[in-house]
């Protein structure tokens, strides 16, 4: 064999042992395999049955088919049909499949353009991968209506509205009236995107329309003043039109109504209500012993007037006329046989106080006096301190004041009888510890205003969930200071009080009253402990 093939064969056979053990070394690795990119596209449509954006549209059925699997997510919250159908149509799939199918249960309007847009809803199935906005479009006439309307929905008191808001267009026509919204769904609809509160209305046909806002908390597109915020525009819409518009929401205070009373206590009856009750009057009409007294006051937590009475009376029911301002109602209670109420007196905002407050004190029953001689507060230099004792009857809470020192510490002792109710009770001992902060803990915010359009105006400090944390009335030119700020983020707030009751006036649809004007600053305002912020809100 020569030398040649020899090699050739020594060549073949080192190659031949490299491959099988670069084979053996790869196949003994561990390890999971990378499976791939992740899938990020949405699925794709692939047909329409019938075609989008048909015209002479008869169909009861629609399908939609997609490239892949999807299922459909909240598909009753997120899609919206415009023109609204009084039937809602079945939609499937419930769990998955490869197409959308509509079927409609409604007659169709004639030579009307409808719109089903479906949101969020469409995702596919594996990764969840959303088709944004799927709309399908058809007319019953011969043509596709083609005009737009855009704008902005913001809320009228908090700087930003949560989740989406419903806009709705009614055509104005012979039937139309102002209670039209109250009882018939509006001609065409859509919502707001969440992130930017922007509407765009589309295939509208020509004419004068009615434009309204509703935080639709019932999804029914009708007004329920005691659940929804509404908005509305004056005056009416002409299509086509190029204007953008912004319509401000808000919540309308409820109409008065008063619930039937219920026996609470022995002595003891409570009246809800809703809406404005601050003339409400109580009178009995029972017949009842010449000794008998009553009272009342106002639950400072929810919409209920406090009845209480003395002595007990035997009648199975006792009959009220309710009054308040042009409302008179006459209203019966069962009595019961239940416990008399007994005096509890409770601090309300016991633990850290600061300059800016007083300690407030709610009780169970009526109070009626205060004797200072049987109440002391000390501070922590054991140094008595002088005060002074309130009750506010309206609201049946009392009040202590005395000067409130930084940093420092305080005991105060009730002794029985430092408070006396209706019913001659007197409280047990109570004794509260309250303290004070270093001022290092606080921040400070100094608020220079130039050039606001009116005053007076409310100039209010709110948390990030809109409470107001301190407010000053601002009348004329001067610096606002916001003192003894807990450290965190808030915003400023300024409400122009057209009508000088120093609080902000919600709207009224029927009235076509808009609400006060509130503004924000434009940005979030930081409050550092031990540090004095000084910030000029131009008003322009």
């Amino acid at each position: 064999m020569s030398i040649f093939v020899v090699m050739m064969h020594r060549i073949f056979y080192f190659a031949l042992l490299f491959f099988v053990t670069l084979t053996f070394v790869n196949c003994a690795k561990r390890g999971n395999p990378s499976g791939g990119s992740k899938d990020s596209i949405p699925p794709i449509i692939v047909k329409y049955n019938p075609e989008n954006y048909s015209i002479n549209f008869t169909d009861d059925e629609i399908r939609i088919y997609f490239d892949e699997y999807i299922k459909l997510i909240d598909i009753n919250k997120e899609l919206i049909i415009s023109p609204p159908l009084k039937y809602q149509p079945e939609i499937t799939p419930l769990s998955t499949g490869k197409f959308i199918k509509i079927i409609i249960k409604d007659s169709l309007k004639k030579n009307t353009t409808y719109s089903f847009n479906f949101g969020k809803s469409v995702v596919d199935y594996t990764e969840g991968n959303i088709f944004n906005y799927l709309k399908y479009i058809f007319s019953t006439g011969s043509f596709i209506d083609s005009l737009k309307l855009k704008g902005t929905v913001k809320d009228a008191l908090l700087l930003n509205s949560e989740g989406t808001t419903t806009v709705m267009l009614y055509e104005v026509n012979e039937a139309f009236n102002d209670s039209i919204i109250y009882f018939e769904k509006p001609t065409y609809i859509t919502t707001t995107k969440e992130e930017s509160q922007e509407f765009e209305l589309t295939n509208l046909k020509e004419g004068t329309y009615f434009l309204i806002a509703l935080k639709d908390k019932t999804n029914d597109y009708i007004f329920q003043p005691n659940y929804d915020k509404i908005g509305f525009l004056e005056g009416f819409i002409t299509l086509p039109s190029d204007s953008s518009f912004t319509i401000n929401i808000f919540k309308e205070t409820e109409n008065y109504t008063i619930k039937k009373p219920k026996h609470e206590g022995k002595n003891h009856i409570i009246f809800g209500y809703n809406g404005d009750a601050k003339d409400l009057k109580i009178e009995l009409k029972s017949s009842v012993p010449k000794d008998f007294e009553s009272t009342t006051y106002i639950d400072s937590k929810s919409d209920t007037l406090h009845y209480w009475f003395k002595p007990f009376v035997e009648n199975d029911s006792l009959i009220f006329t309710v009054k308040n301002k042009n409302y008179v109602d006459t209203l019966v209670t069962r009595m019961r046989d239940l416990y008399a109420d007994t005096l509890v007196v409770k601090p309300i905002n016991a633990g850290v106080l600061t300059p800016r407050d007083t300690l407030k004190f709610s009780a169970t029953t009526p109070l009626i006096l205060f004797d200072p001689e049987k109440a002391t507060i000390i501070n922590q230099d054991s140094v008595e301190i002088p005060f002074k004792g309130v009750i506010d009857h309206r609201f049946n809470t009392a009040v202590l004041n005395f000067d409130i020192k930084i940093p420092e510490s305080y005991t105060i002792q009730l002794l029985p009888g430092a408070f006396i109710d209706f019913f001659e009770q007197i409280n047990d001992t109570i004794n509260v510890r309250v303290r004070t902060k270093e001022n290092s803990d606080y921040g400070t915010l100094s608020l220079i205003l130039s050039e606001p359009e009116q005053l007076p105006i409310i100039v209010q400090l709110v948390n990030t969930k809109y409470k107001v944390i301190q407010e000053r009335y601002f009348t004329k030119d001067e610096t606002i200071l916001f003192e003894y700020i807990i450290p965190g983020e808030y915003y400023i707030r300024i409400i122009y009080d057209e009508n000088k009751n120093k609080h902000w006036d919600t709207g009224n649809y029927l009235k076509k009253i808009q609400p006060e004007t509130a503004i924000y600053y434009p940005k979030k305002i930081e409050i550092r402990p031990n540090w004095s912020l000084v910030e000029t809100f131009k008003l322009d």
